[in-house]
């Protein structure tokens, strides 16, 4: 049976970066790939790089994607409307309802707009790594080119369609899940339950 493991990398800039594997083929996808770029790297021994994907395209979450590149090999990905807004490039742009394989397991991108035009979250199983789009107890800090409205709309319309049950590994803070966040986050008082 395909065993999943998540390991959760402290950046600069208070980002989460993500290492998550198959531990048994030993490919790994890194979700955020910030500074210093040596840290991700450490986790990576013993490991086949995949994929190297952004959640979004501020500084803390996609600085080090072309160093660990060059250091470890896989191909980079993140949205085109973020690649547009923030002049970046990668060897490949993800759209809502890709899926990309690493090992035994399936990686699927969202679309979650709002706090970037191309911010997107990856489920993986019952994972879903949310970079700035959902925050344990709040959502991500409004930038110039935050759109507050299609954030909450992004929210509402993906995420809050997933299980309850599924975890959530923000781009700042602690994991959560889904049913503590519909619970304490103040952004869902006075919101519908979901059905």
């Amino acid at each position: 049976m395909a065993k999943l493991s998540i390991l959760k990398v402290k950046l600069d800039r208070e980002v989460n970066g993500y290492v998550v594997a198959d531990a048994n083929t030993k490919e790994a996808v890194v979700i955020d790939p910030g500074l210093p770029v040596e840290k991700i790297a450490e986790q990576l021994k013993g490991l086949t790089l995949r994929y190297i994907l952004a959640t979004h395209c501020h500084p803390g979450h996609v600085a080090g994607k072309d160093a660990l590149k060059e250091m470890a090999g896989g191909e980079t990905g993140l949205h085109p409307a973020d690649a547009k807004q923030f002049l970046r490039s990668a060897d490949r742009y993800l759209l809502d309802g890709d899926e990309l394989e690493f090992g035994e397991f399936k990686l699927t991108v969202l679309h979650t707009p709002g706090h970037t035009p191309g911010s997107i979250c990856f489920m993986v199983g019952n994972h879903a790594f949310v970079g700035d789009t959902l925050l344990a107890g709040g959502i991500g800090k409004q930038t110039p080119e935050t759109d507050l409205r299609r954030q909450m709309m992004s929210i509402g319309t993906k995420l809050m369609r997933l299980p309850l049950t599924t975890a959530l590994y923000p781009g700042h803070g602690p994991a959560t899940s889904l049913e503590r966040e519909l619970a304490q986050n103040p952004i869902f008082r006075g919101a519908p339950a979901p059905r």
